[in-house]
C-alpha cells in the first residue's frame, strides 16, 4: 500500500512542469549522487593505495635488545608485552607487537650474546645498566657491538635505554651520544638527570623491580573496593643515620607502628626468598599508603609497586647527594618526570608531617578512599600508556626518512 502511494505520488510530480521544462527532482539527485558515489570511490581506492604506499615507505623495524632488567618493564609494563616462554629463568625469550608505524620485536635472556644472535632489524634500542663500574663494563661491551654494526652498515640507528646510575654519575655514556661525536641516536635514561633535554636525553621512569619478578598486575574488584587492614607500610632497610631511622621513631613515639604494616631489617637484600616477596605484596595490598623514603635516590621501585596495587605512594620529596637534579627542561626535581605527568601522590618534605597525613587518613570514609584508589591505578596505567606512546613517537621521529622537502 505504501508502495502503491508512493509510486502515485512520484506520478503526480513527474507531471509538474517548471516553465516548459519538466520537473524531475530525483533524476538530478541520482545523477549526482551516482558521481558523488563514484568519486567517493575512486577517492577510497586511491587513499587505500596511497595509505598502503606510505605504510610500506614509513613502516620502521626495530629490535630491542633487553640486556638490563629494566627491560622487562619496557616490554612488559610498559608495551604491556608477553615473552615466550613464560619461563623467566629461560635463556631465551622474545616477543613482537605492532605500535604506532613500528613493529617491535623484543629478546632477552642470557642467551642473548653479541655476534651470536641475527640482527633482525636495522634499527636497534639497547637496554643497558650503567648502575655501576661491573654493569658499565658490559654495557661498553654492547656499545662497541651496536658500533661495529652501524660501521659495516648492518643497522642504521641505535636508541639506548640505561638503568642509570643513582647519583646520576652517566658521564661514561656521553662519547657515544652522536651529538659528541658516537652513534647513539637516542638516550632515555632513569633518574633526574641534570642533562635531560627531550631532543636526544629523556627521563625514563625507573619501574618495578622485574629483578626480583614483581608481576604486571591485574587490578580486581577487590582490590579497589575492600576495606585495607593497614593505613600504612613500610617494609624496607634502615640505614643508620639515615631519615628512615627518624621514620622509624616518628612511627613509634606517635603509636602508629600499631596502624601500619613496619617491617624493617639493617640490611639489604638484593634476593627476595618466597616468602618474604609475598609478605611485601600483601603488605602493599592491605595498605591505603605506601611509605617511601629516600634511599641512595629519591626514586624507588616501591612508587611503582605501590601504585601498581592501589597503595598511595607517601613520598619523601628530597633530593639525595650527587649530581641529580634540575634539567634544562624541569625545574621540580626530584621526582621531575612523575611531578609533570601529575603523579597524584602526597609530597612531604619531612617525617614529621606523617602523624598529620595519618590522622586525615583515620578519618577519611571506605567511599573516599576507594575513588583515590581508582584515581591512582587509573593515573598509573594513563602514566604508562602516556610514556609508550612518548617512546614510539621519539623513536619514529628520530628514525624514520622526514617527510619535509
Amino acid at each position: 500500500m505504501a508502495g502503491a502511494a508512493s509510486k502515485s505520488l512520484r506520478q503526480d510530480i513527474d507531471h509538474v512542469s517548471l516553465g516548459n521544462e519538466e520537473w524531475n527532482p530525483w533524476e538530478a539527485d541520482e545523477k549526482n549522487e551516482q558521481i558523488a558515489s563514484q568519486q567517493r570511490y575512486e577517492n577510497n581506492i586511491k587513499m587505500i593505495k596511497n595509505a598502503r604506499s606510505h605504510l610500506e615507505q614509513t613502516n620502521l623495524r626495530v629490535q630491542i635488545w633487553g640486556k638490563a632488567a629494566i627491560g622487562l618493564y619496557l616490554w612488559q609494563h610498559i608495551f604491556d608485552g608477553h615473552l615466550e616462554p613464560a619461563d623467566v629463568t629461560a635463556p631465551w625469550r622474545e616477543e613482537s607487537q605492532k605500535a604506532g608505524k613500528t613493529y617491535f620485536s623484543f629478546i632477552t635472556g642470557p642467551s642473548v650474546v653479541p655476534g651470536y644472535f641475527s640482527v633482525e632489524a636495522e634499527n636497534v634500542v639497547l637496554v643497558l645498566n650503567g648502575r655501576e663500574k661491573a654493569k658499565i663494563t658490559y654495557a661498553t661491551q654492547w656499545l662497541h657491538y651496536a658500533q661495529t654494526l652501524i660501521q659495516t652498515h648492518k643497522i642504521q640507528h641505535v636508541a639506548v635505554v640505561l638503568l642509570g646510575n643513582e647519583q646520576c654519575n652517566n658521564e661514561w655514556i656521553q662519547p657515544y651520544l652522536k651529538r659528541h661525536g658516537g652513534f647513539v641516536n637516542l638516550l632515555f635514561v632513569t633518574y633526574d638527570y641534570a642533562l635531560v633535554n627531550e631532543e636526544d636525553i629523556f627521563q625514563w621512569p625507573l619501574g618495578v623491580a622485574t629483578y626480583r619478578n614483581f608481576p604486571v598486575v591485574e587490578p580486581s574488584w577487590s582490590m579497589l573496593h575492600d576495606p585495607r587492614s593497614y593505613l600504612c607500610n613500610f617494609l624496607g632497610t634502615v640505614y643508620k643515620n639515615s631519615s628512615r631511622e627518624t621514620l622509624m621513631e616518628i612511627l613509634k613515639q606517635d603509636g602508629l607502628d600499631k596502624l601500619c604494616w613496619i617491617a624493617a631489617r639493617e640490611q639489604w637484600q638484593p634476593q627476595e626468598t618466597n616468602e618474604s616477596f609475598k609478605n611485601y605484596q600483601d603488605a602493599l595490598l592491605q595498605s591505603d599508603l605506601t611509605l617511601c623514603p629516600v634511599g641512595i635516590n629519591t626514586e624507588c621501585y616501591r612508587i611503582y609497586e605501590a601504585c601498581s596495587y592501589g597503595s598511595l605512594p607517601v613520598i619523601e620529596d628530597v633530593m639525595t647527594p650527587g649530581d641529580c637534579g634540575n634539567s634544562s627542561m624541569y625545574h621540580s626535581a626530584p621526582l621531575q618526570l612523575l611531578k609533570t605527568m601529575g603523579a597524584p601522590f602526597i609530597f612531604i618534605k619531612n617525617w614529621k608531617e606523617l602523624p598529620a597525613v595519618l590522622e586525615k587518613e583515620e578519618k577519611m570514609s571506605l567511599q573516599e578512599k576507594i575513588q583515590r584508589r581508582k584515581k591512582l591505578i587509573e593515573w598509573y596505567q594513563n602514566f604508562k600508556a602516556w610514556m609508550r606512546q612518548k617512546f614510539v613517537n621519539t623513536l619514529e621521529n628520530s628514525f624514520l626518512p622526514s617527510d619535509k622537502g
